[in-house]
């Protein structure tokens, strides 16, 4: 091992793969345990920077670590859950299909600002299957009085996965790769069912997410505030957190 995968492994937190097992054909969920995860500062929205090419020598150091979305977590248990896509064919996604139980891994914790945000009345979630995990553990955390909508698409409907709770709160529609025409013309219904103060959520295809930010901004006047846009991938780019 050399200099820098040992210095990498100095600043990340070690943990145990104690559980995987495949939701869908493109997606894995793998369960972390790690005692220090009973104790974190978390917020429901942060991410783990996750080692997935330590070892890997021919790999560059930016190619070592993947961000993937904290799922859920549970103190208790010092577990956290990830939901790892494979489309890319990627890095990560060689990973988590190769990734075994008992395995040792690395990681760190990631705030960013995509995170819990509880003041709104209603809210409107949009996204695709890369922010799914991230958008139902937002759902989960707020509180039930919260009114919800939601726009989650996917071009095959059988990648879309159910919550860690079994549930399946969002409603689901088939759609091809940045499906911006569609959208909109379904959140001329949504928009008209939210009531008081209203936020949106928007994560996943990047340019999904600048064109409904625009939208929102320019056509729907709404302020930055009540807007929150996280972008997962980008056809053009590798390794987008």
């Amino acid at each position: 091992m050399g200099i820098v995968e040992t210095l990498i492994k100095k600043v990340l937190e070690k943990g145990t793969i104690t559980y995987k097992e495949q939701l869908s054909e493109s997606v894995y969920k793998v369960r972390i345990k790690g005692a220090h995860i009973r104790n974190v500062d978390f917020k429901p929205g942060y991410f783990v920077r996750l080692g997935v090419g330590i070892g890997q020598e021919d790999l560059s150091i930016k190619d070592k670590v993947r961000s993937y979305s904290v799922w859920d977590i549970n103190r208790e248990n010092e577990t956290i859950d990830l939901a790892i896509a494979t489309h890319s064919g990627g890095i990560g996604a060689n990973w988590v299909k190769n990734c075994q139980t008992d395995t040792t891994v690395h990681f760190k914790w990631k705030k960013g600002n995509f995170l819990l945000d509880d003041q709104a009345d209603s809210y409107l979630m949009i996204g695709d299957l890369s922010a799914l995990s991230h958008l139902y553990m937002i759902k989960r955390n707020l509180p039930a009085e919260k009114q919800i909508e939601s726009i989650i698409y996917s071009q095959d409907m059988t990648e879309l996965f159910a919550d860690v709770d079994g549930k399946t709160p969002f409603n689901f529609y088939e759609m091809e790769q940045n499906p911006f025409e569609e959208i909109q013309l379904k959140l001329e219904e949504l928009l008209a069912k939210l009531k008081g103060t209203k936020m949106v959520y928007i994560a996943g295809d990047s340019r999904l997410c600048l064109a409904l930010n625009q939208y929102f901004r320019k056509q729907l006047n709404w302020s930055t505030k009540q807007i929150k846009t996280k972008p997962f991938w980008n056809p053009e780019k590798k390794g987008l957190e």
